[in-house]
């Protein structure tokens, strides 16, 4: 067992045994879409899973931001008192 395991065991922490960790690692790899991840078929560690996870996080807060970027710039662009811009600002809620 690892010190982490018995360090969180022993402070009262309930923890997951190794094929519930399979479990939630399979159900996350389901998750990742097919382009980013190429090997859905065959068996993949649990650290190139979360490291692909964490890279499509990343890439969807980037895509966020792109987005919220341009809906500023939109709304900008816009009378403040039209319909359109109602509707841009209802986007950003």
């Amino acid at each position: 067992m690892s010190s982490r395991r018995s360090r969180s065991r022993q402070a009262g922490v309930s923890m997951i045994n190794d094929a519930q960790m399979a479990e939630l690692i399979a159900k996350l790899q389901q998750l990742i879409p097919h382009d980013i991840n190429q090997s859905k078929s065959s068996k993949v560690s649990a650290s190139k899973v979360l490291q692909e996870t964490c890279n499509y996080i990343r890439s969807l807060h980037r895509e966020v931001d792109d987005l919220s970027e341009k809906l500023s710039e939109l709304l900008n662009s816009t009378d403040a008192d039209s319909a359109q811009a109602a509707i841009i600002r209802s986007l950003f809620m």
